[in-house]
């Protein structure tokens, strides 16, 4: 089996985007890794409308525009500013960078392949990539306990080849620039998680900014051609 360039580039960026994403919560707070990492929509419009020269949408930056304020009313009374976590603050933004570039290199692959064959052959190059920073960062790979073994399987099926394999359905099916403003939703899930399983109250500007995020997503669906739309 052949590998597309599309598949390996997104298994080595996504690779980045996972490495970066536990430094930045080792080196900084978990709600500024968040919502640092959910910038990647904004890297995702950014390469598409300056590097690769495609239009995008007045819709499209409305909606994006609208997701960014949501994100920081759902996750910014959490954020603190302090210059001992810049390190950390950064390696944030450089996950969403690579979150994006994740993004559009899955979106690619999917206009030549299947969602499962995306999915397997990206996390194939990102696995062999992350055994490799894993022993140069600690000797013991293996979970030591029945906790470490479930937490390995959960990420493995859920959050990975659930999680990855969705996504490379939607991208076959949904412009990437759209697709990637659903990493908003994150925010969204996070807060009902902590609210119903952890007790954690909402306050009215999070359930605002929860409200923006997905009136921001609505904003920037895209638009069915008036001849389909008579069509249906």
């Amino acid at each position: 089996m052949r590998f597309s360039k599309a598949s390996i580039f997104g298994g080595i960026v996504f690779a980045g985007d996972l490495f970066f994403w536990h430094l930045a919560i080792l080196k900084t707070t978990v709600a500024n890794a968040t919502f640092f990492a959910t910038m990647a929509p904004l890297f995702v419009v950014l390469i598409v409308w300056l590097v690769l020269r495609q239009q995008v949408s007045r819709g499209t930056f409305m909606g994006l525009a609208l997701c960014l304020l949501g994100g920081a009313a759902l996750i910014g009374q959490s954020l603190q500013a302090d210059p001992a976590r810049i390190e950390g603050d950064l390696y944030g933004v450089a996950t969403a960078f690579f979150f994006g570039l994740y993004f559009l290199a899955a979106s690619r692959a999917r206009k030549t392949a299947g969602a499962a064959r995306v999915t397997f052959e990206a996390g194939l190059i990102t696995s062999a990539i992350l055994l490799v920073i894993a022993l140069l960062f600690d000797t013991r790979v293996i979970p030591q306990t029945a906790q470490g073994i479930a937490a390995l399987l959960a990420m493995s099926y859920v959050s990975h080849a659930g999680g990855q394999g969705l996504l490379a359905i939607a991208l076959g099916r949904l412009p990437a620039v759209f697709s990637s403003l659903v990493i908003f939703l994150e925010a969204i899930a996070a807060a009902v998680f902590g609210w119903a399983i952890l007790g954690e109250e909402l306050t009215l500007i999070q359930s605002l900014g929860g409200a923006l995020i997905l009136f921001g997503i609505w904003t920037a669906r895209p638009k069915v051609p008036k001849a389909d739309a008579l069509d249906e």
